[in-house]
């Protein structure tokens, strides 16, 4: 059965050229034009669309607010649809920001038809296999931090923390090397996102930062993702 993507797009000269394209390569195609018609698409065919194409900038919402939505949906079928993400703005806190809104990929425009289809395809396979290496693997506690490779959930004190997929990436890298020093390169290379970044090491700060946000008392002053200056990041072993 062909995987069925939506898009959602208001340039319909751009929407057509994707769509046709796809098809070509035998994807079934859902197109909308508003924010408001590609959320209603997918409430009405939830468990038939596989993955998102979602423009940035949309007449009635905001890109990133149509992406939070999705992932913020109680509906499961609903917020782990992958989500590739077009922009015409390619400043790279731009792509860090739709990455840690949940999107899996980014594609800046303008780009090339072939570049999309071959995002496209990696990111389905990455969620039809998720992590290979992760099936069947022990669940990884750290004091009160619980990692979940096979689910992707993580809980403090018992209480789930709600992470993206790249978060969740980087988050299990570091428990699966704890103790090591990571360089910014290897965390980068670790995490299948948009690799074309022109600054590596502010697109990981950008992500340590959030991560530690989510999962540290004092972000400010972390216990479980440490600095290492001039290297990189250590995730402590002893944890409380």
């Amino acid at each position: 059965m062909s995987k069925q993507i939506l898009i959602i797009e208001d340039d319909p000269d751009l929407s057509e050229l994707i769509s046709d394209y796809l098809k070509m390569n035998y994807y079934d195609v859902i197109t909308a034009g508003t924010a408001k018609d590609g959320l209603n698409i997918l409430d009405t065919k939830e468990r038939d669309i596989n993955l998102i194409i979602l423009d940035l900038m949309l007449p009635d919402m905001d890109g990133m607010q149509v992406c939070q939505t999705i992932r913020n949906s109680k509906n499961s079928a609903i917020n782990k649809v992958p989500i590739v993400m077009l922009t015409a703005k390619g400043d790279t806190t731009d792509r860090v920001l739709g990455l840690e809104m949940g999107a899996d990929d980014y594609m800046p425009k303008p780009f090339e038809p072939r570049e999309l289809l071959a995002r496209v395809r990696a990111v389905l396979r990455r969620h039809e296999q998720p992590n290979q290496d992760d099936s069947n693997s022990e669940n990884l506690t750290f004091g009160r931090l619980t990692i979940l490779p096979d689910s992707h959930e993580v809980f403090i004190d018992e209480q789930p923390v709600r992470l993206t997929t790249h978060q969740f990436q980087l988050l299990h890298y570091f428990a699966t090397h704890a103790g090591k020093v990571l360089s910014r390169e290897q965390l980068w290379q670790a995490m299948p996102n948009d690799d074309s970044s022109d600054n590596i090491d502010r697109a990981i700060d950008v992500h340590i930062s959030r991560l530690r946000a989510l999962i540290e008392e004092n972000p400010r002053q972390p216990k479980r993702i440490i600095t290492v200056r001039g290297i990189g990041y250590q995730f402590a072993t002893d944890q409380v």
